[in-house]
């Protein structure tokens, strides 16, 4: 990063490379950080409120899914108290804040990528152990981190020159983009460093302060991108650290009359609650709050007769047991025409059956645990579904010892209607479904109250060309899988109960923390 002429000089926005665990060097290096975790699990991480640290009682307990008798690391759980300061505390560092040039706020958006860069391997192997990621998924989750930080910080020095208007004679005009105010940030665990980066920093960029609620499945990874932010330099308030039970301290964030935005992404239920609860004006309000959704997900991909079939029983494995399925764009649906439906069903059992299920830190495995013990019985419970509703073509079962194994399972023959593929499951259960052709096909993927993600393989144009049109999904692929969305060049939101299609990593998606205002002077 270089200055000229009062500019920030920044090499193109390129999205942070992947690292290759074929090489040897990566593996070790990864085994190296490994090492590392484990010198500093059990440690305890307070609350962060205006730059001090407080702490309270209980405490919430990070457990590895791989080993849950491994205390990961314990983190303070806020108080109502507690959680009101954090919000005095923001709303105090906004007016300062809010007047900070966004070329100076960019930077501090860009120190975070660097120092991230520099421990990218440590923040992925926290993942490894404490989210049962295996080293490509947690790699790919520190890489997008990184992508969101340097991409938002390009994006504000392009929104700071305001919107284009048009002259008038005898007047000067000017629209500008400015701040919000406080905000909340409730992120998920399924993508602990990416998502909880991408969403505070957009926020903060943009000229606000946060109130940051991580999951506490993954508490330790959220206070880990708080040291970061800390070591980057920004001021106090400008992020407060607030773990802590939704029960008792997110209805009360949600509703607090100093809030301007909330900031969320997770599960249906969840969103729609807090979209209700925004939508009730406190007393002392004097602002319709905003609220950015990124919710569930009923994933299809589509294969045709005229398709690769050995791309798309690839892509369909990768894309339905990546991460055990725990991806709010994962394949949970492959709807298949019936020309190729059996020869297709036969190579996604023989991808599934070559994957490796083991503890995550282990370098081979393809398939970890699931997140916790409620995961892992609900899932349980989707699987018997499952077995009515369908035929078990391979797995079914969990794998004995102290982690949450539930090994990847595939349906056939698969109703339409049928449970398990209506209901987002979350986990390693894919079901397939027979289509008489590719509008039944199409017909078939539109079929659920989500809209996430979809992918269709085909070479024919004209199908490729319908589907465009009418497959009604906020991602759509073709010829490719339907999860890995890049920051900056796959814009990621859905459409119906997937959220507000948000479009995070999208030219527009900072334009949902600030507001527009028109100014005019007359000569």
């Amino acid at each position: 990063m270089k200055f000229h002429g009062g500019e920030i000089m920044l090499p193109e926005y390129k999205n942070e490379p992947c690292s290759d665990f074929s090489k040897q060097e990566n593996v070790t290096l990864m085994l190296e950080a490994l090492k590392l975790v484990d010198s500093r699990k059990g440690a305890h991480y307070p609350l962060i409120i205006g730059g001090e640290r407080y702490n309270s009682e209980p405490v919430i307990k990070s457990i590895n899914p791989s080993n849950y008798d491994e205390v990961i690391g314990t983190a303070a759980s806020a108080t109502v108290e507690q959680a009101e300061k954090a919000i005095q505390c923001a709303a105090k560092a906004f007016e300062s804040w809010k007047n900070v040039s966004a070329r100076e706020r960019a930077g501090y958006l860009f120190k975070a990528a660097a120092i991230l860069r520099r421990r990218k391997f440590e923040l992925s192997a926290w993942m490894v152990e404490e989210a049962g990621k295996n080293f490509s998924e947690a790699d790919a989750d520190t890489s997008e981190a990184i992508d969101f930080l340097e991409y938002y910080g390009r994006q504000i020095l392009d929104l700071d020159k305001g919107m284009k208007v048009y002259p008038y004679p005898g007047e000067t005009n000017e629209c500008i983009y400015i701040p919000l105010g406080v905000g909340v940030v409730i992120a998920p665990w399924n993508f602990p460093l990416a998502i909880l980066t991408g969403m505070a920093s957009a926020a903060i960029v943009s000229g606000n302060t946060v109130v940051m609620k991580p999951a506490s499945n993954t508490v330790v990874v959220a206070a880990k991108l708080m040291e970061i932010l800390e070591e980057a330099g920004l001021p106090d308030g400008v992020v407060n650290f607030l773990p802590g039970s939704g029960g008792l301290i997110g209805d009360y964030i949600v509703k607090h009359p100093m809030v301007r935005f909330i900031n969320f992404t997770g599960s249906k239920g969840v969103g729609l609650r807090i979209s209700k609860l925004a939508g009730e004006v406190s007393p002392g309000q004097k602002w319709i709050k905003k609220v950015v959704l990124e919710m569930g997900g009923k994933d299809t991909i589509i294969v045709d007769n005229e398709a690769d079939l050995q791309a798309a029983a690839d892509s369909i494995a990768v894309s339905a047991f990546g991460f055990q399925g725990q991806k709010c764009s994962a394949c949970s649906r492959a709807v298949i025409v019936e020309d190729v439906y059996d020869k297709m069903v036969d190579m996604i059992k023989e991808r599934t059956e070559k994957l490796k299920m083991g503890a995550a830190r282990e370098p081979e495995t393809n398939v970890g645990p699931v997140i916790d013990k409620a995961a892992y019985m609900k899932i349980q419970k989707y699987i018997e579904t499952g077995k009515k509703e369908g035929r078990l073509i391979t797995g079914g079962g969990i794998q004995p010892g102290k982690g949450y194994f539930i090994q990847p399972t595939v349906f056939a023959d698969v109703e339409p209607d049928a449970v398990i593929a209506q209901e987002e499951i979350f986990g390693p259960v894919l079901a397939v479904i027979k289509a008489r052709d590719f509008d039944d096909a199409l017909r078939i993927a539109n079929n659920t109250e989500y809209g996430l993600t979809g992918a269709v393989y085909s070479k024919n144009r004209t199908r490729i060309e319908k589907a465009k049109r009418e497959f009604h999904v906020g991602n759509l692929y073709f010829n490719r899988k339907c999860t890995g969305a890049l920051v900056g060049v796959q814009p990621f939101g859905g459409f119906n109960m997937s959220g507000t299609d948000s479009k995070a990593g999208g030219a527009d998606y900072l334009l949902l923390f600030t507001q527009a205002k028109s100014i005019t002077e007359r000569l």
